[in-house]
């Protein structure tokens, strides 16, 4: 064979080989396109590895990987946190990614808009942080800003839909302030999937589409809104492809001057506009109020259940002090010997969440302007003795507030305020050894029903308050104050065994969660379930006296035997998204199967 021969087959041969890799490659959602700290991450296949994911999760099945792991409540956002993860990225990049897509493509639960709460162990220190993210009241609210002229209190819907229950959005800032304590990655890189999403158009989920028909009505109200969520009159369906170029435009901008652009900049301008322009019910937000945001680094809560230290958010959240006085009240029992298919069993987890949410209702609130008495509300000798009203086979008649000495309590009198049952969840292990359970909101499903021009819904979350500023003459503790942060129910959870992170957990769904998060531990715990069995398990849900069973699932059954035992019981479908983590000797995911999560690891 002639040079002249030679050079042809070889460059035959370099072609066929270059063709073979790009076949190859274009396979792949994932790939190591570039190399990140001197390591090229493998490549594997994205949507092979969805579709197995999705089986796991329909079976029961957890998800095991040897790296990493993220679980999200929707697909493009896992999607995008992986890709992130698999580059070289921390746990930390990956969260601010996901919820930046959550904010695009499950916008009814949580956004730039909203608020967050973070809990983050960080391996290299082995320390266990909160970051605060919740929306604070505007200077300008007086007492009676969630009642009539009459002074009686506002309907629930009077008071969510408009600006008057926009607090100051807290989700920019702790993202800001979450990358710049740990995050890995420059933080411009971050932004690219939720970007490209935005300009290029997302898929319309079942679940946005189910919201979209459920919330018509509200989502007319405002033009923006309307426009967006109802276009031509139609809401967006199932499948359809979405594009949000104003949500783009922000993202650029986000990216490129940081959480300022929010707080001073042209989008707060136009927050604030939004909200006080808002037709029928105009809020009191201003610019000095989001001048005056900051995202406040609290410390956890911690309390033991058996040999597992269950850790999460302390005031504004209620979450981490609820769930372990229920868990500590329900220690007594062998709940592993009474089993889930008993009636006896959630007897005792149905009256010690009542007696739970009583301390709940009267003592918790924003830790900045009541003295909330944590260590006496999770005292051991204390939940022991609230237990104590546990030994009957029968409902507990008359549930009343704990008796707790401590400074202002006396003065504080108990008030319920409602939530509603919206939020998202995210779980994230990286290769590194950190690990973080972060919740965020706009509270009720599409927040206020504001969307500004910047392509986003602004939160609901004052609705959180209590309408009320006293009862008989006593305080309410989560009244609505200037600059106060409304009460949540919001419960990222991350479990210690021996120092060590186990478990990373949480859920949305409003003072539910609680519920909701305890179920789940008491099912990887007591029960033995794995990730997924525990992030699915059938629900019992009872804060103020009236026992839920969840509709259609085996605790359904024990309806007559709770009745017998004195409560009213209401069968129906609740809406829980637990995504939780396993960390063994290898990662272990599962993601609630009422919603559209997914967790993806390697």
């Amino acid at each position: 064979m002639n040079s002249l021969n030679k050079l042809v087959v070889l460059k035959i041969k370099i072609i066929i080989f270059l063709l073979i890799k790009y076949l190859t490659l274009i396979n792949f959602t994932v790939t190591a396109s570039q190399k990140s700290d001197g390591k090229s991450p493998e490549i594997y296949n994205l949507n092979l590895l969805m579709n197995k994911n999705l089986k796991l999760k329909k079976n029961g099945k957890p998800v095991i990987a040897n790296k990493w792991m993220v679980v999200t409540a929707n697909k493009k956002a896992s999607e995008a946190a992986a890709r992130v993860l698999n580059t070289g990225g921390n746990a930390i990049d990956a969260m601010v990614t996901a919820q930046l897509v959550l904010g695009l493509v499950e916008p009814e639960s949580s956004g730039l808009g909203g608020g967050a709460f973070l809990v983050y162990y960080e391996k290299k220190t082995k320390k266990l942080i909160t970051l605060d993210g919740r929306e604070t009241a505007p200077l300008e609210v007086k007492a009676d800003h969630f009642q009539d002229k009459k002074g009686n209190p506002l309907t629930f819907f009077e008071a969510v839909v408009g600006g008057k229950s926009v607090g100051v959005p807290g989700t920019p800032a702790l993202l800001e302030k979450a990358h710049q304590k740990w995050g890995k990655k420059k933080w411009e890189e971050l932004f690219k999937d939720a970007i490209q999403l935005a300009e290029k158009g997302f898929p319309v989920s079942q679940k946005l589409s189910s919201s979209i028909k459920k919330n018509r009505k509200s989502l007319k109200k405002y033009k923006t809104t309307q426009n967006y969520f109802l276009p031509l009159g139609k809401g967006l369906e199932y499948g359809n492809i979405k594009t949000n170029a104003d949500y783009a435009n922000t993202l650029k901008l986000f990216s490129r001057y940081g959480s300022d652009v929010f707080y001073s900049g042209t989008i707060g301008e136009d927050i604030i506009s939004t909200v006080r322009n808002a037709k029928d019910n105009p809020g009191k937000l201003s610019k000095i109020d989001l001048l005056n945001y900051e995202v406040k680094e609290r410390n956890p809560v911690c309390s033991l259940y058996r040999k597992y230290k269950i850790c999460g958010m302390g005031p504004p959240s209620s979450g981490a002090i609820t769930i372990n006085q229920i868990l500590g009240i329900v220690e007594r029992y062998d709940l592993s010997k009474l089993g889930y298919n008993n009636s006896e069993t959630w007897r005792i987890i149905g009256d010690a969440s009542r007696l739970a949410f009583a301390d709940r209702g009267k003592y918790i609130a924003d830790s900045d302007f009541v003295d909330v008495p944590i260590d006496k509300l999770i005292d051991k000798k204390y939940l022991k003795f609230r237990s104590n009203k546990l030994e009957t086979n029968m409902k507990i008649p008359e549930i009343k507030p704990g008796l707790i000495l401590h400074k202002e309590t006396n003065s504080y009198i108990y008030a319920n305020s409602l939530e509603s049952p919206s939020t998202t969840h995210i779980s994230i292990v990286d290769e590194y050894g950190n690990a973080l359970s972060m919740t965020s909101t706009i509270e009720s499903s599409f927040g206020s029903r504001l969307m500004t021009d910047g392509g986003f819904l602004l939160n609901n979350e004052l609705t959180d308050f209590s309408f009320q500023k006293e009862k008989k003459g006593k305080r309410v503790a989560n009244n609505i104050e200037p600059n106060k942060r409304p009460r949540s129910s919001m419960a990222p959870t991350i479990i210690f065994k021996n120092d060590k992170p186990l478990f990373i957990i949480g859920s949305p769904g409003g003072s539910n969660i609680i519920g909701y998060v305890v179920n789940s531990i008491i099912g990887l715990i007591d029960w033995k379930m794995n990730v997924q069995q525990a992030a699915s398990i059938p629900h019992g849900i009872n804060k103020f006296g009236t026992f839920y069973l969840e509709k259609n699932t085996k605790i359904s059954l024990l309806k007559n035997q709770l009745e017998k035992k004195g409560y009213k019981v209401k069968l129906r479908n609740f809406y829980s998204g637990l995504n939780i983590i396993q960390i063994k000797n290898k990662l272990f995911g599962g993601s609630d199967h009422r919603r559209e999560g997914v967790a993806i690891g390697y």
